[in-house]
């Protein structure tokens, strides 16, 4: 039987930016953010160490934990605001007025803190109970589908940690948007409730920024109005998950990531392709992930001897940030979804090959390459290409990344002692992470069935001392 974690709720309430503080708003959604409407929401975990009673967090840290986020709210509102989603003709959009709020669950835990965190294969189910659920969809009596936006739930382990769990929507914005969030509300708890020490990293929230000129709007619109169309109560993912399931943290140092480096450029320095390839440490833990699953995956299928499928393709899911990159401007700052897709298709027999990861790393890196230089060509494309890739079965995605640097979130009892997403338990793909220890290395994070992920450790250890 799977393991579990059993919590007890102790407070449930709602959230809202100061009253008065942000009048009623409307914000149209744009051709970035209407390809998540189909997406699952994100679930993402910060443990943090807190040798504490729950009633000494009660006290003194529940108070301004809630006060800091009313006030971060203040200058993110769309969080704490509505997705409305009309029937067509009509466009999606943010929508705020006074009295909006986001869910905000206090629970508490007697669960071991330090197996919770591990890093070794734990049943995936074991983290669930720490990750808020947003409230039901709901329909307005002209028939606008309602979508609440975010929740949170902090759980206390007495005399052990904290976990801050959030779930939002991606439609609202990207993963970099929700780290801005984050880091802000860090530093309003850490100053006290002073919103200047914000100082010049507010987020621009304007979708004037965005530019359309490609036509691109009326394609997503077009797909955004089949998803409404077909909407129904029981439209949700299912996410009922094996009982074999388990997830574990791979944590890939520096010292290999610079091993592999030198591998792969060393490689590519005989080819005449050198000059477009880009290597990082990012691309060499991509490329080295990749083919330890797919070795894994074929060894716990039985297909590692079975050479008639050797032409068939893997695929390998980028999302790449435009801000900055695009031939208008979106500064850093911009609040919302600024992503495109990178698919990686290399076939089995290479993949599987004794220069399988030196060949992956080549094809990941000069995706990245293409992808800096490609603007918004072929954005029309992007989701029908997207989801063929996806109903192979073969796709591998990334969700995270290094960049976030999700380690530095610190309301002042330190650095979290560690970051899940749990919501690759349910789409299959792998996450990425800084390290905690600050060193360069990146963490990963993947849920697999337990004989998968038998195999995997194996093929990943065996693997590393190779390099």
């Amino acid at each position: 039987m799977a393991e579990t974690s059993t919590v007890k709720v102790l407070e449930s309430i709602h959230v809202s930016p100061p009253l008065g503080s942000i009048p009623t708003t409307f914000l149209p959604l744009v051709y970035f953010d209407m390809p998540w409407f189909s997406c699952g929401h994100i679930q993402r975990l910060f443990f943090y160490e807190f040798p504490h009673p729950s009633l000494h967090f009660m006290e003194t840290t529940l108070p301004m934990l809630k006060r800091s986020l009313s006030l971060t709210l203040q200058r993110f509102f769309p969080y704490a605001a509505n997705i409305m989603c009309p029937q067509p003709p009509g466009k999606p959009y943010i929508h705020y007025m006074e009295g909006d709020f986001v869910n905000f669950t206090v629970a508490e835990c007697t669960a071991d803190f330090n197996h919770v965190i591990a890093n070794y294969p734990r049943s995936i189910k074991l983290l669930h109970p720490f990750v808020p659920q947003l409230p039901p969809a709901r329909s307005t009596e002209d028939g606008i589908r309602v979508l609440p936006i975010i929740a949170f739930q902090v759980t206390v382990f007495p005399n052990s940690g904290i976990c801050i769990g959030s779930t939002y929507c991606h439609v609202v914005g990207d993963g970099k948007s929700f780290m801005h969030f984050m880091r802000s509300w860090t530093s309003v708890y850490r100053s006290g409730g002073d919103l200047t020490c914000l100082g010049n990293s507010l987020p621009l929230i304007n979708k004037d920024v965005i530019k359309d000129t490609g036509g691109i709007e009326s394609v997503q619109l077009k797909e955004y109005w089949h998803w409404i169309s077909s909407w129904s109560e029981n439209s949700a993912p299912n996410h009922d998950v094996a009982d074999d399931k388990v997830r574990a943290t791979f944590v890939l140092g520096r010292a290999h990531a610079e091993r592999l480096k030198h591998l792969v450029t060393a490689q590519c320095s005989n080819g005449v392709d050198s000059v477009q390839v880009h290597i990082s440490t990012f691309v060499v833990t991509c490329a080295f992930i990749w083919v330890c699953l797919i070795k894994s995956k074929e060894s716990a299928t039985n297909n590692s001897s079975q050479n008639d499928d050797d032409d068939k393709f893997y695929y390998f899911l980028l999302s790449f940030d435009c801000r900055n990159r695009l031939e208008f401007p979106v500064p850093t700052t911009y609040f919302g979804n600024c992503l495109k897709p990178g698919i990686v298709d290399v076939k089995k027999s290479k993949l599987m090959g004794e220069n399988g990861i030196v060949l992956a790393a080549k094809a990941i890196g000069s995706k990245i390459k293409e992808m800096e230089r490609s603007g918004l060509r072929g954005a029309e494309h992007w989701r029908s290409t997207l989801i063929e890739r996806i109903i192979s079965g073969r796709l591998t995605a990334v969700a995270g990344s290094p960049k976030f640097h999700v380690y530095d979130t610190d309301f002042g009892w330190g650095r979290p002692c560690k970051v899940e997403l749990t919501h690759i338990d349910n789409d299959g793909a792998i996450s990425l992470a800084d390290c905690r220890d600050g060193q360069g290395g990146i963490e990963v994070g993947l849920a697999l069935n337990k004989n998968q992920m038998d195999e995997f450790l194996a093929i990943f250890e065996q693997s590393l001392k190779l390099l």
